[in-house]
């Protein structure tokens, strides 16, 4: 095993060519637009876990975009690991926020990332981050070090809600049989400070329609007079919150997790300087929940914000309308125990039930999933955590993430597996925003880090 860093030090230029040519693959699920992309960059996965070693790789066709299925099998008598990810990224709007174009990948050398890091859209989430297992499995194959068998999933619509991986994971529990699944979709506290995810927050996301008059009206002629949806929806909105920034619809809380205070004092114990995380974001202030610390507000508490609103009037200049409709994108990050369904039902009956005379609403649920957490006393993931010593030189701190995977708890119910969450990116890596970057040195360090995972899982099951 001590061979991989003299192996990444010859290839590392080549890795990161490979990583390149992905990056400039827009797979955007969200967007109809890119549906041939998506296509091409399976393809292309497809392509490149042959050329690393499984000995089958096969394009699967699901009701919606494909997912890429690999395997390398070296004895059926020794452990399974499925490696899950996603070659679908998000939309790279707005684009005039990009300091490069988000398909025409560049490496710039920061304070942060003395080595460089790639911009582009998903070098990080999740291209840059997924690519790191098929490197590792290169390494593994051509030096003989894969100690166990391999299956590798990657999905081309996780950041739409993966329903098709749901029905594809449904229909093929003899293909996916493992032993426990590999994620590399999450990040750690600091390049100097590895850590392991060992939960996740679930999420429900909806559209909202609020609509008025059946027609745009003059605002000067009906101003005052009729009701107008903007106004209407931006106050119920905010009535959502209270005081004491708690959510208001009813038992939204009721099967909230509660964290004992020794629980709270553990995460606690993980580096965190306030002023650094308000500096970086370029804010005076935090906001919150009361009674919650910044990085409680953000794991194991839910949470409902609003992701995009529009209606009336937004080109240049001015025109003095009363709109139609008004639309918002809302969504609800949900802790363990918390149903997703449920949530939505609860959302919708509440937006309904506070809407004034005058409007008529309409709630359009998306996608959502639950929330997982995942043991830190097995051995997949003492072997995660032995694997992240011995690159790093220190043991990993176990966190937990606000991120959502939704597909992860549907793995343990249809499979039976639990999923190691071996992410390696930081939190300032801009996913979902513009100017996303993954640094050289996170990138090669994931590869440096998974043969090791492999080598001390199986040596753990052999025990």
């Amino acid at each position: 095993m001590d061979s991989i860093k003299t192996y990444i030090e010859a290839h590392k230029d080549r890795f990161i060519a490979e990583l390149i040519d992905l990056l400039k693959m827009p797979s955007v699920s969200a967007d109809p637009a890119f549906s041939q992309d998506i296509l091409h960059t399976a393809e292309a996965v497809k392509a490149a876990l042959a050329a690393a070693g499984c000995d089958k790789v096969e394009i699967c066709e699901t009701p919606g975009n494909p997912i890429v299925y690999g395997e390398k099998i070296i004895d059926p008598k020794l452990p399974t690991v499925l490696v899950y990810g996603h070659y679908d990224v998000q939309p790279a709007d707005p684009l005039e926020l990009w300091e490069s174009d988000p398909f025409d990948p560049v490496i710039k050398k920061t304070e942060e990332h003395p080595q460089g890091a790639i911009y582009a859209r998903g070098s990080c989430d999740d291209k840059g981050q997924m690519y790191m297992h098929v490197k590792a499995l290169e390494y593994m194959v051509k030096e003989g070090k894969l100690p166990c068998n391999v299956k590798f999933m990657i999905e081309g619509e996780e950041e739409v809600g993966s329903e098709s991986l749901k029905w594809f994971v449904k229909n093929n529990h003899a293909k996916l049989k493992n032993d426990v699944i590999l994620i590399s979709d999450t990040g750690m506290l600091a390049n100097d400070t590895p850590s392991i995810t060992t939960g996740l927050r679930g999420l429900s996301y909806v559209e909202v329609e609020v609509t008025g008059a059946n027609r745009d009206l003059h605002s000067g002629l009906y101003g005052g007079a009729v009701a107008n949806p903007i106004n209407v929806l931006a106050k119920m909105i905010a009535s959502m919150h209270d005081e004491h920034k708690h959510i208001t619809i009813p038992h939204f809380y009721d099967k909230v997790e509660e964290l004992s205070r020794e629980e709270r004092d553990e995460m606690a114990k993980a580096p965190f300087s306030l002023e650094a995380y308000k500096k970086a974001l370029d804010i005076d202030d935090v906001y919150g929940e009361d009674g919650y610390t910044t990085t409680e507000r953000a794991s194991i508490r839910p949470t409902l914000d609003v992701n995009g609103i529009w209606g009336g009037y937004t080109g240049e200049g001015a025109k003095t309308v009363i709109p139609s409709k008004a639309f918002a994108k809302i969504s609800m990050r949900l802790v363990p125990n918390q149903d997703p369904e449920e949530i939505t039902k609860l959302f919708q009956d509440y937006f309904e039930s506070i809407a004034p005379e005058g409007v008529r609403v309409k709630v359009k649920p998306h996608h959502g999933g639950q929330g997982y957490v995942t043991p830190i006393d097995t051995v997949a993931y003492q072997a995660a955590s032995k694997a992240c010593e011995q690159t790093f030189g220190k043991a990993p701190i176990p966190v937990r993430s606000g991120g959502s995977i939704p597909i992860v708890a549907l793995f343990e119910e249809e499979l039976g597996s639990k999923s190691i969450l071996l992410g390696f990116g930081l939190d300032s890596d801009a996913i979902h925003s513009p100017n996303e970057h993954y640094g050289v040195f996170n990138y090669l360090k994931g590869i440096e880090t998974i043969p090791w995972f492999y080598h001390y899982y199986a040596e753990s099951v052999k025990k």
